[in-house]
């Protein structure tokens, strides 16, 4: 098979006529009915590329590593480096070469290998479609998808790739991404006249991106990736994903740490120029200042932690889409979520097919079949539960022509005839197929008749179906109506003047597990509220078993009557939103946002993915439709409760981690780091040279990397938690205003007591800095009892070690290099005095801390 020219060559000109009114003669009946060979295929993605949106892959790892050298403090640190070298200071140009080399290869290492393992589960999920390849219908990633593909597409399927149709079977797409058209759009195989040079005319042709709103078609892929009309408008329609609550926070806390370095960096600078010290060892000093101040492993914490809570949540049958969204949904206090599959079992049965009297109908049951059978729409479990009830023969009847479900009419409808009759068949929501019926079949004597609609027959029929909605059934009207035989084309209009036949009620019962899980999340401080389009009697009476309070109920007719300043108010009392249709939920989600809340979504159909995208955290089952996984943040491969519990633990577990690097990183370093500016102001040398700076910062960002490895305590994981600048802000100020209470007292031995020159004061200072800035990591660690909180092994370790080197180095050859003595042996007894007192405070204070932060709350 030979792809025509047009898609094999550039993009079409402004001039030249678009693919889809140019016919292939090379296409033929074997192509629609083999495909390609897998060996073509695979020498196809060789010459067209991956079907994606970028045109080019990703930087190579050289590159990715060499890109962390354009981090300002890094570029700083060479550029002190290379003055270094200028002006004979050699050691130093070692020594701060290797602190850089050594941060950027951990960071990057670290970080590679966390998002390598998260990306391996993601691909695991990634969107597929069923294409033709060697003659049989196979499962590919839609990246593999090539020109010449013969693709097969149902109802909620997304378009891989700009296609033309070959054959459709009431084929209907929504193509409003590329159109703006808000209704969905039917294809079938046609040859167009040259003027159908619109995408909006090109009826005959689908477009990647697109969605399948209902039927079936086969489809022939001429253009992929960048050729296609979304690789047209990509850079238009991309918008950069909207920062989520954790990013916006860290990055106030970034600007709040730039501040604070340039005040005290230019304060040092300032006081070193006035007493006439050296420019370049003062210019060193302000720049290691700036890099002990700087949490620079804050990149690589969070990216490490997120990666690795993205492996831990696969373990418990969820995987992660976007890594952001483990923080999102360890702070969301909102679920907003779907009632079946959810809530109940989503094993609908069909119970009860009544005529208008109240009696089980075998007609009733006959047309529910007839309309089940020939859609070809997305098929919801209520037409399985029909088709599986009882097996009748429809071989009388022939399809004619189908008005497919939309969540607007709420109803589908399909013509059928039977040589003598053709009649109009439609199922729906009950109260939607009663608005559109004005006759209602009453039997007489065993003869059926239709009867007008009068007000009292209209009540009686409202009762009846409520009544059923009450006992927890949902209910579907079934009605009909008789066309003329020349009627070839079912359109909207034609549901109209129907004959009301009766309803059939389904029973879907509640989870065992719902009930639990959901006790379990309210506990942890998360709302429950159920969207769903269902009726708000059937919703109540699965809150009602499921132990879930009715705290207000909100119907998608009085949503559509709200404005949103309206609706964000009642959004918050309200609990069930019933009757809703896909606008309507999104509407729910960004008033729930508007107000504050960090908000969940749960849903797997075509209607859900609007509202995927709304929320904080968007979740979706394996099972989901295309359209639904796409738009999802996080892909449950298990549709249980229980599962969603462990993993908002689990996400607030990761931010629980991410918050005690900030919380240790800040409240240390900048109690170090401005008892060095205060230093400055009356010792007559450096407190402490730039190398031992990068050294002191070095070893205690070692001490720190296992932290994503760490447990978090229960009390860290009992409700949500957002990033809380003003909070850390606070705890930095206090506890870092004891380290420098300390640091200040250090200075008074080792001047006073110990009479210490140079030398010996910076290497004094250097080990009780570290000592005490590592070790309490177990203190700030933990908001409780740091001896009943055990932390990871591995950081244990890791800051034992880090604590023998530095009490260790003054002893060691390479300590004299890097410009240290040997203290006196009764320097270590004044220091373990100091560092006991300093670790008994900083928990006395921590506790009267947090005691009054909570009062506040």
């Amino acid at each position: 098979m030979v792809i025509p020219q047009d898609s094999v060559g550039p993009k079409t000109s402004a001039n030249a006529a678009p693919w889809w009114i140019t016919t292939p003669s090379e296409y033929t009946a074997k192509t629609a009915s083999l495909g390609l060979s897998s060996t073509e295929a695979l020498e196809r993605i060789r010459n067209f590329g991956p079907n994606t949106l970028s045109s080019h892959q990703g930087p190579s790892l050289i590159r990715q590593f060499l890109a962390r050298f354009k981090n300002p403090l890094v570029v700083v640190l060479l550029l002190a480096s290379s003055v270094s070298v200028l002006t004979g200071e050699i050691t130093n140009f070692i020594i701060i070469s290797g602190i850089v080399l050594l941060s950027v290869t951990l960071d990057f290492v670290q970080e590679f290998r966390a998002n390598a393992a998260a990306d391996k589960l993601r691909q695991s999920v990634s969107v597929r479609t069923t294409v033709l390849r060697d003659g049989q219908s196979v499962e590919i990633p839609v990246r593999d998808v090539v020109p010449g593909d013969v693709v097969l597409l149902s109802a909620g399927s997304l378009v891989p790739a700009d296609a033309l149709v070959l054959e459709a079977n009431d084929f209907f797409v929504n193509q409003s991404l590329l159109t703006g058209e808000a209704y969905p759009v039917e294809k079938h195989p046609s040859t167009l006249l040259p003027t159908s040079t619109d995408l909006q005319e090109a009826s005959n042709a689908v477009f990647m991106g697109t969605s399948v709103i209902g039927g079936s078609a086969r489809v022939w892929v001429v253009k992929t990736g960048t050729q296609t009309a979304m690789g047209d408008i990509a850079d238009s329609i991309q918008k950069p994903t909207p920062a989520t609550s954790f990013e916006i926070g860290t990055r106030r806390f970034g600007m709040l740490i730039m501040r604070l370095t340039v005040v005290l960096v230019l304060f040092v600078l300032l006081v070193n120029a006035w007493f006439h010290k050296p420019w370049l060892e003062s210019f060193l000093f302000a720049v290691a200042l700036a890099v002990g101040l700087t949490p620079e492993l804050l990149p690589m914490v969070v990216s490490v932690t997120l990666s690795r809570g993205a492996i831990r949540l696969a373990k418990l049958q969820m995987i992660v889409k976007r890594q952001t969204a483990i923080q999102d949904l360890g702070s969301m206090d909102v679920l907003c979520t779907d009632k079946t599959g959810t809530l109940t079992e989503a094993k609908i049965r069909l119970e009860r097919h009544l005529d208008l009297s109240g009696q089980d109908s075998p007609r009733v049951l006959e047309l529910a079949y007839i309309n089940s059978f020939f859609e070809t729409g997305l098929k919801s479990p209520l037409d399985e539960a029909i088709l599986n009830h009882q097996t009748i023969d429809v071989s009388a009847w022939q399809k004619i022509d189908e008005i497919p479900f939309d969540f607007e009419r709420r109803c589908v409808s399909v013509l059928v005839d039977n040589g003598t009759q053709r009649w109009l068949v439609a199922k729906g929501a009950a109260e939607d197929i009663v608005r559109l019926c004005t006759h209602v079949e009453i039997n007489a004597e065993g003869c059926i008749a239709p009867s007008e609609v009068n007000d009292a027959r209209l009540q009686a029929i409202r009762d009846r179906y409520h009544a059923l909605e009450s006992d927890g059934l949902r209910v579907l009207g079934v009605a009909w109506r008789e066309v003329p035989r020349d009627h070839a084309m079912a359109v909207v209009n034609d549901e109209s003047a129907l004959v009301l036949a009766g309803f059939a009620a389904f029973l879907d019962p509640p989870k065992e597990s719902a009930a639990p899980a959901l006790a379990k999340l309210q506990q942890a401080g998360v709302t429950i509220k159920v969207v769903t389009g269902d009726s708000d009697l059937v919703t109540r009476h699965v809150c009602a078993q499921l132990n879930i309070e009715v705290t207000g109920v909100l119907t998608g007719k009085e949503i559509a009557q709200l404005d949103n300043q309206a609706l964000q108010r009642r959004v918050e009392t309200a609990n069930l939103f019933c009757r809703v249709n896909p606008g309507q939920k999104q509407r729910v989600i960004l008033a729930l946002k508007g107000n504050g809340h960090v908000v969940g979504y749960m849903g797997d159909g075509i209607n859900d993915a609007p509202s995927l995208h709304a929320a904080d955290v968007g979740l979706s089952v394996d099972s989901a439709v295309d359209v639904a996984k796409a738009a999802a943040d996080i892909i449950m491969l298990k549709q249980d409760l229980n599962v969603l519990h462990a993993g908002v633990l689990e996400g607030r577990r990761t931010f629980g981690n991410i918050m005690k690097y900030i919380m240790m990183g800040t409240s240390s370093n900048f109690g170090n780091m401005f008892s060095m500016a205060g230093a400055a102001l009356f010792l007559p040398f450096l407190p402490m040279l730039p190398t031992q700076i990068l050294l002191n910062n070095i070893l205690y960002d070692i001490s720190e990397i296992p932290i994503p490895l760490d447990e978090v305590d229960a009390q860290e994981t009992a409700k949500p938690r957002v990033l809380d600048l003003d909070f850390i802000r606070n705890f930095m100020l206090v506890i870092g205003s004891i380290s420098s209470v300390f640091d200040f007292l250090t200075f008074y031995v080792l001047l006073e007591v110990l009479k210490a020159e140079e030398q010996l004061f910076q290497t004094g200072w250097f080990v009780e800095s570290l000592c005490t800035q590592v070790l309490v990591i177990f203190i700030i660690r933990t908001r409780g009892n740091p001896l009943k909180s055990k932390p990871h092994p591995l950081l244990a370790f890791t800051s034992i070690a880090v604590v023998a080197t530095a009490i260790g180095l003054p002893l060691t050859p390479l300590g004299s290099h890097l410009g240290f003595v040997a203290p006196p042996a009764y320097f270590y007894g004044i220091l373990g005095a100091m560092v006991v007192t300093y670790l008994g405070v900083v928990e006395v204070v921590k506790r009267i801390f947090y005691q009054r932060a909570l009062t506040h709350q």
